[in-house]
């Protein structure tokens, strides 16, 4: 029986992590090619500090023997994005190395979790959406210095929606979410817990197909009026009567900073927001090929509404 490839998941006990594993080890085919290692990006374990420790030799040990690794780094850990940069940089040379520590490596697939550069996407006018330039700076890096890579780019949370944007308003006790953009703006959503490794799985089991293309993972373009439509189909008595509101720019910070949230991570937010229907949140690019190396469906925005557990006991 010919031994199994290894694939080395960061971020193992994350919802895109976590995710890749389940896929990977849920699917027969997957399961008959790739055994996992899980490395946790938990600050205090060994695994995780060896990213950004001066010693080239733990993360070695961590990659060694590896096929494929999956990487997904996290802005919010620091809220930085020049730490986020290092860190995604750093562990690339870990990867490149010489000729001969590649081939010691033998890791023949990259799989980088990254997003759009939205400050040349949108000629400089969106210039604060720091948590998307950060992994998109790192993506070029890595084309840069020649690693076998394809590149995952995770759409809008849906686990964002319920219970945090879309609540009931205690004034009308209806179910009401507000957001500073058009209610016909499009949202690429994604089940990330559920269909990221859907998407990382057709990459590695396509590699020649996948290396140096980037996929968009998301279900479908949403709008926040169809959003509120298909919540209301699933939760008819509790979703009658739910609405969108387009907020003002001055409501939308204001809420934010209700919430301690600091002036300049306010106006990411509201720069993150008008990126979609602005410039679009994957450039308006279509889904289309992205999904073509699935074998399997997606989350529907109306089954995670079914499933959510914060919303389990509406009816």
């Amino acid at each position: 029986m010919a031994s199994k490839n290894l694939l080395v998941v960061f971020g193992a006990t994350g919802l895109q992590g976590g995710s890749v594993i389940n896929s990977i080890l849920g699917d027969p085919k997957a399961a008959a090619q790739f055994s996992i290692r899980a490395v946790t990006r938990n600050p205090s374990k060994p695994s995780a500090q060896a990213l950004t420790a001066n010693d080239k030799d733990p993360l070695r040990s961590v990659l060694q023997g590896a096929y494929a690794v999956f990487v997904v780094t996290n802005f919010w850990e620091k809220m930085n994005a020049d730490a986020e940069i290092q860190q995604g940089k750093k562990c690339g040379r870990h990867l490149k190395g010489t000729s001969a520590q590649l081939s010691e490596l033998n890791v023949q697939h990259l799989a980088w979790s990254s997003l759009l550069n939205v400050t040349k996407l949108s000629g400089g006018k969106l210039d604060k959406v720091l948590h998307f330039d950060s992994k998109a700076t790192v993506e070029e890096y890595i084309r840069q210095i020649g690693i076998p890579a394809s590149f995952f780019l995770p759409g809008f949370y849906m686990s964002n929606i319920p219970g945090r944007m879309m609540r009931l308003n205690p004034e009308g006790n209806v179910f009401m979410i507000g957001l500073p953009i058009p209610g016909t703006s499009p949202i690429p959503l994604l089940d990330t817990a559920a269909d990221t490794g859907k998407f990382v799985k057709g990459i590695l089991l396509n590699r020649e197909k996948s290396l140096g293309k980037r996929f968009f993972g998301a279900t479908d373009y949403y709008t926040p009026e169809q959003i509120v439509d298909d919540f209301k189909s699933v939760k008819p008595a509790s979703g009658h009567g739910a609405k969108f509101s387009e907020l003002p720019t001055a409501v939308f910070k204001g809420i934010l900073a209700s919430t301690g949230t600091s002036d300049a991570l306010q106006e990411e937010m509201l720069q993150n927001m008008q990126l979609m229907p602005q410039f679009g949140y994957f450039g308006n690019e279509s889904l289309t090929e992205s999904q073509s190396i699935l074998d399997e469906p997606l989350t529907s925005w109306k089954e995670f509404v079914a499933k959510a557990p914060v919303w389990a006991d509406l009816k």
